[in-house]
């Protein structure tokens, strides 16, 4: 988890992912819907594009500027962030901001779910097992 925060923890990274499944994907734009200042969120870009999460595209060459999309990586992130948004509208807002409607026609709903056997997942259903040796629940030994 700490690894993945230290790609996509940093304030605005997450409000960057968010404007590209928006199809937000050109700087300035970026920077006017989340108001990051250009410096920070020319860093951000550049992390997300380093750690594989966005590539940048070039579209037009004089002068140079970009485009930013996910990557298939960064695409996996997507329901981590509709995750966030469900939380957010639920605990924070009091009505939200945005509703995401999925292909059967209802408001989108997020839940997590067991790949292997399509059950939604709770607290009480799941298990840790540590696979880094000398780590256990109360951190490294």
């Amino acid at each position: 988890m700490a690894d993945t925060l230290a790609v996509v923890g940093e304030k605005y990274s997450l409000l960057v992912l968010r404007e590209v499944f928006l199809g937000v994907h050109r700087f300035d734009a970026i920077a006017r819907n989340i108001g990051a200042p250009r410096d920070i969120l020319t860093t951000r870009l550049r992390g997300l594009v380093d750690a594989g999460v966005l590539e940048r595209t070039l579209y037009s060459e004089r002068p140079a500027r970009y485009e930013y999309r996910a990557t298939r990586a960064g695409q996996e992130l997507r329901p981590v962030l509709l995750m966030l948004m469900d939380w957010g509208d639920r605990h924070l807002a009091e009505v939200p901001p945005t509703v995401w409607r999925h292909k059967c026609g209802a408001d989108l709903d997020p839940a997590l779910m067991c790949r292997c056997c399509g059950e939604e997942v709770h607290r009480s259903d799941t298990t840790v097992r540590f696979q880094v040796p000398g780590w256990s629940a109360q951190g490294p030994e």
